[in-house]
């Protein structure tokens, strides 16, 4: 009885975080797409990157990377990142590229 209901809160909570994680996906191609718009750049693909514990700037926090390309004139593909904390988008990483 107690094994059942430990199961049903495990399995709860697994599609909890995976409706989250939906979530922010969402949310990240959403930012890119307005990052794009906002820059002038033809957005071509959106990727999951990866969940990190430690930042670029060394603190221990828990964030996830999204890797996307982008092109500038239609004929070239850039690739870019974007560092989402929860439902944040906190820095985008855009190459240099031509305009």
């Amino acid at each position: 009885m107690i094994g059942d209901l430990i199961a049903i809160l495990g399995l709860s909570f697994l599609c909890f975080l995976f409706w989250q994680q939906r979530r922010q996906s969402e949310l990240a191609k959403l930012a890119i797409s307005r990052k794009c718009d906002q820059l002038d750049l033809q957005l071509v693909s959106v990727a999951f990157g990866q969940h990190k514990l430690k930042t670029p700037a060394g603190s221990w926090r828990w964030h996830t990377v999204y890797n996307f390309e982008f092109s500038a004139l239609g004929d070239d593909c850039y690739q870019g990142e974007l560092t989402m904390i929860g439902f944040r988008p906190m820095k985008f990483d855009l190459p240099p590229h031509r305009m």
